[in-house]
């Protein structure tokens, strides 16, 4: 039996050269989102990759009180599907390694993209949209799309992510769709370390998403 009081938490944030707009409200949001994990009850870990035309693993697997502030150097264009599928692939082979009762009961990959892909060269999105579908379906995996210049809900579809936890957000709104996105992943947590069985993303709500944009 999985963990049931451990979450895993799976970033993948774009650093492309767009981001530059919009760096500080990233940072801070980021920060933010990391400090209400830590005041969230339960063990929680955080892997953190960064993505343009390459991918970079800044950390992996870290204690969230041990998560340092965000450093983030925009450059590059936007690989969005190989970055995807990097990280979900290496994900999954790092938690099948590990012994089953220390694998995390609750496991949440957030990707956040100011951008529409133009660079992938290994993964399409059809590839990403069938590998999501299949880490949902068979582990149970929670995914969360946000995107900025874009219609996020209808990427994020195309990508495997369902809808209800797609959000568009305004370039300047980068912190308040990563608040609402703390928020999230902190209710699920309160509620495992309640005791509750393993539960589902509530969902963006329509105030959310109206505060996003």
């Amino acid at each position: 039996m999985t963990n049931a009081d451990l979450t895993h938490i799976y970033f993948l944030l774009d650093r492309s050269g767009s981001m530059q707009s919009i760096l500080s409200d990233t940072i801070g949001g980021f920060d933010a989102f990391i400090a209400e994990q830590r005041a969230t009850p339960g063990q929680c870990r955080v892997t953190l990759a960064q993505f343009d035309t390459e991918y970079e693993v800044v950390y992996a697997g870290t204690d969230v009180a041990d998560v340092p502030s965000l450093v983030l150097h925009p450059r590059g264009m936007t690989a969005l599907h190989d970055a995807m599928g990097r990280l979900i692939t290496d994900a999954g082979a790092g938690l099948a390694a590990l012994p089953e009762e220390k694998r995390p009961g609750t496991v949440v990959v957030a990707i956040m993209t100011d951008g529409l892909e133009n660079a992938s060269r290994e993964w399409t999105g059809d590839a990403i949209r069938h590998l999501v579908q299949q880490q949902s379906t068979t582990y149970n995996w929670q995914f969360l799309y946000m995107g900025a210049d874009q219609d996020a809900v209808e990427v994020g579809s195309k990508l495997g992510v369902a809808a209800a936890n797609s959000i568009t957000y305004g370039r300047q709104n980068a912190a308040v769709a990563m608040a609402a996105t703390a928020d999230m992943i902190s209710d699920v947590r309160r509620a495992r370390a309640a005791g509750a069985p393993a539960a589902a993303l509530r969902g963006f709500s329509d105030e959310e998403r109206r505060q996003s944009r």
